[in-house]
């Protein structure tokens, strides 16, 4: 119904000035609907083979993959400014690389290495660990390939031994995110009969086939040898029910959290799953997402710092418990201080 407001006469106003609850920092503190706190960030980290070596990621400015002892000095800087997590991604040598993807279930891995060394130095730190072929395939896909199909019910079998691999070396959450269906159930199942009840699993749920992973694919070295796409597996980004149903199907297999990726793009997903769900909800603020923040502000286009904390807020204001930022450490010390 539109209102006939007087032009000039402004004083049908005076009773809902909204403005007054902006009008100084401590009342816009006081009245704000969401937190953003150094326990909302998991820092996602690459590790390398080596001793006291970095790499620089070409595509992901100010971002480096660390050899397992830096790894360890990383935790330690989590730790003190409060980040509760890490989720650990390896970047697996090329001469271990192969079709079947068996050093996903080596127990002496590079990431098992990590995990164990990690979790001895740090152990107040929770280690997220990714459960996915891409990082060990040699043709870069997520899973098991025979004559250009991605076989589910193999790839499931594999991930289940990596996933054990890593309970072992001291995973606390197991992270798939491949997006094969019925791999959260066997998960579940084989980590309980080997008795890590106690071990959480964060999947993967709504993962779309996007284009922001280009980064992060460089950062595994999987990039370079992807060999087709991922769109039989990973979601269309023109649905969002069908991400419902996904993670709807997650919860029922016996996931303990989910997650929602890419991050930015898909805020509405997080939103819509924030009101249909009541387990913790992740937003992973992924590599491209990164680049594109990294670089405008390096063009002067944005203001840098202030994209990242408006970014950030974002996803809480959707719904997320937490968020996968390669922007956590910085971010924490900035909250923390």
């Amino acid at each position: 119904m539109t209102q006939n407001w007087p032009k000039h006469d402004m004083s049908f106003l005076s009773g809902r000035r909204l403005r007054r609850l902006r009008q100084s920092a401590w009342s816009r503190a006081m009245v704000r609907e969401t937190e953003l706190l150094p326990r909302d960030l998991i820092w996602p980290l690459f590790v390398i083979e080596g001793q006291n070596e970095k790499t620089q990621i070409r595509t992901m400015p100010g971002v480096e993959r660390l050899s397992i002892d830096l790894m360890v000095d990383a935790a330690r800087q989590a730790r003190d400014a409060g980040i509760p997590a890490l989720a650990i991604f390896p970047n697996t040598p090329d001469d271990l690389r192969s079709e079947n993807g068996a050093e996903a279930y080596n127990p002496d891995n590079l990431m098992c290495r990590a995990l164990s060394t990690i979790k001895q130095a740090v152990p107040e730190i929770g280690l997220i660990a990714d459960v996915a072929l891409d990082e060990y395939s040699s043709d870069g896909q997520d899973g098991l390939v025979r004559d250009g199909e991605i076989l589910n019910d193999e790839t499931v079998a594999v991930m289940v031994k990596s996933a054990l691999a890593q309970a072992r070396a001291g995973a606390d959450i197991i992270a798939p995110s491949d997006m094969m269906d019925g791999r959260v159930a066997a998960i579940r199942a084989a980590l309980d009969a080997e008795g890590f009840e106690h071990v959480q699993i964060m999947s993967y749920s709504a993962k779309y086939a996007s284009c922001f992973y280009g980064p992060f694919r460089e950062a595994v070295g999987s990039g370079s040898r992807l060999k087709g796409d991922k769109r039989t597996y990973q979601m269309d980004y023109a649905n969002s029910d069908e991400a419902l149903r996904e993670i709807e199907q997650d919860i029922v297999e016996g996931a303990d959290s989910v997650m929602v990726k890419p991050g930015m793009p898909y805020l509405d997903v997080i939103r819509r799953a924030r009101d249909a769900f009541s387990v913790p909800i992740y937003a992973y603020q992924v590599s491209g997402e990164y680049a594109m923040i990294e670089m405008a502000g390096a063009a002067g286009a944005i203001n840098r710092d202030a994209a990242v904390l408006e970014s950030l807020w974002a996803f809480k204001r959707a719904g997320a418990n937490g968020i996968l930022t390669y922007y956590a450490l910085e971010m924490a010390r900035r909250l923390g201080n």
